[in-house]
């Protein structure tokens, strides 16, 4: 009989940003909202970087934590965006998660929260579709996924016995971060890179229009420095006030760019789409390792017809493909694939791209004092 090899002691402890980021180069890739610059842009949260050490004291994992005290209370909500970065891939993820809530408790922690970066389920652009076509289809969830990743459903399957609780909610955005994402493979299934024109051909004739038509008509796409990013915040409000959301002020994505890119400079990049000196489009990206994410845009009412956001798109998945990046992640979609639901055009725009969607493990709780959390969750109803 074989014998089994019992899991390394693992203790977790406070750890330096400088120790953070170094483990984070070492690996393939890992959320932006799990570095340590991540934890300044959060200001009103309280952060702390912790680590996983093996028995022989080497760290082996690390992650962001956020505090958000409760008011009137010195006890706050632990949590750990699109993380912690460990090894997701194995059978005993309690020896993983306890010292990290173990070591959360003792920090004033009344309940973690965590969003395991670990795929379950992919849909291709040709299922979503047909989705979007089937007027019996409301729910990306109601298709047979094309891929379901079992190292996924492990993790699932594992946080609802150690008591965990999903956080969810059907057919849209969850409170935290996204579920759903719609994402570009960057990389054959072998690990090769795809040219561009490979994933060009991958997109839909609309969109390979656009960006021939945005070319013609003479878009100028390039980089901005921190002194641009007025000028994208201006057009931001403007996009926030056709499109019915609230922006952020100029002041966050100025700390935005300054954490981010203490880290290095591909953790921020600010794009710039012109048309004849006039801004048409505008858009953040984001690099940590292989894994290159669209995280804000904006455009112009006017000289839409120019097509402006589609070649700035193509110039940020030009870059990440020059970059070695494995994805080029567009960020959240809602569950829903109801032709008559307003959030449906978000996914047909991302779509267009020729990608996948992709359903992450999503967003879980572990109340560590479950009267603090009850009363936790009734103020939360209350704000809503």
């Amino acid at each position: 009989m074989p014998s089994v090899r019992p899991n390394p002691v693992r203790t977790v402890r406070t750890i330096t940003a400088a120790e953070h980021s170094a483990h984070l180069a070492s690996l393939p890739s890992a959320s932006f909202l799990q570095t340590p610059g991540w934890g300044k842009v959060k200001a009103e949260w309280r952060h702390e970087s912790i680590g996983w050490f093996d028995a022989e004291d080497r760290l082996v994992g690390v992650a962001l934590v956020l505090y958000r005290q409760l008011p009137k209370l010195k006890r706050s909500l632990a949590y750990l965006p699109e993380g912690p970065a460990i090894d997701w891939d194995g059978d005993d993820l309690a020896a993983w998660l306890e010292p990290m809530v173990a070591h959360l408790r003792k920090a004033g922690a009344f309940a973690v929260r965590i969003g395991p970066p670990v795929p379950t389920r992919r849909w291709s652009t040709a299922q979503v579709k047909e989705g979007i076509a089937d007027p019996d289809v409301r729910l990306l969830s109601q298709l047979p996924p094309e891929e379901r990743s079992p190292v996924g459903a492990r993790v699932v399957a594992q946080l609802h016995e150690l008591g965990w609780r999903h956080q969810g909610v059907e057919g849209g955005f969850a409170a935290g971060q996204p579920q759903f994402v719609f994402q570009v493979p960057l990389r054959h299934p072998d690990g090769t890179q795809r040219t561009e024109d490979e994933v060009l051909k991958g997109m839909n004739q609309l969109w390979r229009r656009n960006i021939k038509k945005a070319a013609k008509s003479g878009v100028e796409v390039t980089t901005g420095g921190r002194e641009d990013l007025k000028a994208f915040h201006e057009l931001y409000v403007h996009t926030a006030q056709r499109d019915h959301f609230t922006p952020r002020p100029l002041r966050y994505f100025e700390t935005m760019y300054d954490a981010l890119r203490a880290d290095g400079d591909e953790r921020f990049t600010l794009w710039l789409a012109r048309h004849e000196g006039d801004l048409v489009a505008a858009t953040i990206a984001i690099r940590v390792g292989e894994h290159a994410w669209y995280s804000y845009g904006a455009s112009s009412t006017e000289k839409r017809e120019v097509r402006g956001s589609n070649a700035v798109q193509w110039a940020m998945i030009s870059d990440a493909i020059a970059a070695g990046a494995a994805v080029y992640d567009l960020r959240g979609i809602t569950e829903t694939l109801d032709a008559d639901d307003p959030h449906v055009g978000l996914i047909q725009f991302k779509v267009g791209t020729g990608g996948e969607a992709v359903e992450y493990a999503g967003e879980w709780d572990l109340p560590v004092n479950r009267a603090l959390y009850k009363a936790f969750q009734i103020y939360l109803s209350r704000r809503g």
